[in-house]
Parts: structure tokens; sequence; C-alpha cells
């Protein structure tokens, strides 16, 4: 089996990942505040490494979660902020998409800010400040496309937001692990991460990182394992808040902690080389294969995913060929971004996505090769 859909959930799992899901099940259980007997705080070791990767400071700060979809929901509802002061772009997710034009009491017409691309999925930073309405209170940007692998230009988009007073939230959910993240160089007031893909962790992992500008509140109360007879918050003393309730995943934490700490130990930097080696080959091949339309370059989009269709083909029948004919797993559609395939041009059917991993070897770009060459003719 070919794995080329990375850009869902990465497979496979390092070893001291798994090994350390594993330890995590079998020894005693993790219970933040809680005292469950174990020596090791893997909640606070995971902030801590988080805060290394994507440097920030205040590792504290970070705020776990089920994954990038939850960190949204409770970002977009615990600001409070009406829908119509966001300004976002056309490449967003429908996990921003649909927490603005749902959630009740904070959707409201006419809705957000939407920032055009260009055909290969990249905005430019001057038209988005040039779209900011006078009301306009945050800019909500994905960092990288998992359509295009369009990498946006966050420092400049930080200065903007930061220009005009505005607080400014990426969704980091294709690029942390696979690129470099800088919170604080940045002027990122709120990033928004998932564990199950490049961070090399399991599904069902995630969290956020909340700035202190951003007036946050929490959206969901329970069990903390600190002050049990506090029942009523005072909301008005940021110091009096509390974000992550309930028993958390510790299993889950204690693998996205080995992910993370395999990340550091060989380098984002290095990851993303090779992973863009990949890509490289990926987008001469395919550019260069007969009616097959690729969206995007290798010059313009620089992350560790791509989108193509063959002209006589539909990208679901394309997929279905590569799966069961060749044992070729790649993903189709419109991958929960409706908004960008009317600029990239590939509505209504969508694409095929290939999306490459540091396990994806020169071998599996080659068979992918083959595959394709066979298919066309």
């Amino acid at each position: 089996m070919i794995y080329l859909n990375n850009a869902a959930t990465t497979w496979p799992k390092p070893a001291p990942v798994l090994k350390a899901l594993s330890d995590a099940a079998e020894g005693l259980p993790q219970g933040q505040f809680r005292g469950t007997g174990c020596s090791t705080d893997v909640f606070g070791e995971l902030r801590k490494s988080l805060a290394e990767l994507f440097h920030a400071k205040d590792w504290e700060r970070f705020v776990l979660t089920s994954g990038a979809t939850d960190s949204l929901n409770i970002l977009i509802r615990g600001l409070g902020i009406p829908a119509d002061a966001y300004c976002i772009t056309a490449t967003e997710h429908n996990s921003v998409l649909r927490p603005l034009y749902n959630i009740s009491g904070i959707a409201a017409d006419p809705g957000p800010v939407v920032v055009p691309c260009n055909s290969c999925g990249l905005v430019d930073p001057d038209q988005l400040e040039a779209s900011l309405r006078s009301n306009t209170r945050v800019i909500l940007v994905s960092h990288c496309s998992n359509v295009t692998g369009a990498v946006q230009d966050i420092r400049a988009i930080g200065d903007i937001a930061r220009r005009h007073g505005l607080y400014f939230l990426v969704d980091a959910s294709q690029s942390a692990g696979a690129m470099p993240v800088d919170i604080d160089g940045w002027g990122i007031d709120g990033l928004i991460f998932t564990g199950h893909k490049s961070l090399m962790g399991v599904q069902g992992t995630g969290g956020y990182y909340a700035g202190s500008r951003l007036p946050l509140l929490p959206v969901r109360f329970g069990g903390t394992g600190r002050n049990s007879r506090q029942v009523i918050y005072n909301l008005q003393d940021r110091d009096d808040l509390e974000f992550e309730v309930g028993t958390q995943n510790g299993p889950g934490a204690a693998a996205l902690l080995a992910g993370v700490r395999w990340i550091l130990d060989r380098g984002v930097q290095q990851i993303g080389a090779q992973e863009r080696a990949r890509m490289r080959e990926l987008y001469a091949f395919l550019q260069a294969l007969p009616d097959t339309e690729v969206f995007g370059n290798a010059e313009q989009n620089a992350g560790p995913v791509m989108s193509f269709r063959l002209k006589a083909l539909s990208p679901s029948d394309t997929a279905y060929i590569l799966q069961n004919s060749y044992e070729i797993v790649t993903r189709t559609g419109l991958h929960c971004s409706p908004l960008i395939h009317h600029f990239i041009g590939s509505d209504p059917e969508g694409t095929v996505r290939v999306s490459v991993s540091p396990f994806t070897t020169e071998d599996d770009i080659a068979q992918f090769e083959t595959a394709m060459r066979e298919i066309i003719s």
C-alpha cells in the first residue's frame, strides 16, 4: 500500500509515537491535576514542547482539545465576536466556515469578509488589507491550504493585523510540524493545530494557543481537578478562568508529545525540505503528463499537498483506479474547503489530492508515476 493521503491523517506514525500510545494505555491513567500516581506530567511536557516548536514564550497558554475543529469552535464561540467582524480567506476549511455561519448568536448578515485567492490558492496581503471593513475585529487565515498546498505570508498578514489593532488567528492544521510556525515573531494571537496530521500524533488530539490579548471566555464547564469547591467563575477575572474540563485524552497526549519531540529531534526545516523535494518531483511529473490539469506549481505552492485532475476521468474515478488497481491511496472531492474551488477552477467535482509525509519515499513517487502513465495510456 502506498499512502498519499497524509493531509487527512499522516501514516505511518513514528515508532516512538506508537510506543508512547501503548505505554500510556497499559500504564497508570494520566490525570491532569488529579494525582493518579504518574510521576510525569504529560500534559505540561506537551505544552512546553509545543511552545518550543511554535516559538511561544508562554507555554501555559496552550489548551488541549480533540483537534482543530474543536479548537476553532471553542475560539469562535468563546470570543463572542459577530461573524461580520471577521476577515477570512477563500482557502478556509469548513471548520472555519461552518462555525462562523451557523453558531447561534454569532452568525450575522452579511457574514465575514472573504478575501479571494489566485489560481494557486495564494492570498495577496495587500488585497486582504484593502478588504477590511470598519467593523473588522478578527483576521483568521489558514497557513497552508489543504487543497493546493499554498502557504500564506503569515508574517505580512500579522503586520496588517497589528497595524489595524485586530486579533489575529491562524489555522495551522496543515502546516504544524511540516514547516516553521512562529507565534511570537509573527504576532499570532491564536494558533489552531491538530495532532493527527504532520505533528505525527493520533486522531482526536490537538489544541490551540490563546494569547493574552484575546478576550476569550470558556464555553465549556466541568471538572478540572483544581478547586472543586468553586461552582461560579468570575468571568471578569482572566486568572479565574479555566479552559480544559473533563477527563483529557491521556494516551493521545502522550502520543502527541512523542510526535512533537520526534519533529524537534529531526528539525522542522529538514522535514519540510524533504517533503518539498517529493512535491517538486510530483509537480514536474504531473505538469508534463498529457491531458492532466495541475492546480498550482512548485514555486508558489510550498506545502506537502497538491491537487490535480485528469481531463478524461472524474476525480473520484481516478482515485478509485489508483486505489483498487495499484493500491495507492489519495483523496478526492472538495476536501471540506468549498470556496477555494471557484478560484482555482476545480468546481464542481473538485480534485484528486496527493499529500506526502516524511515517510514518503522516492519509490512511492515512482510507483505513483508508473500508475498514472498506465491510466493515461
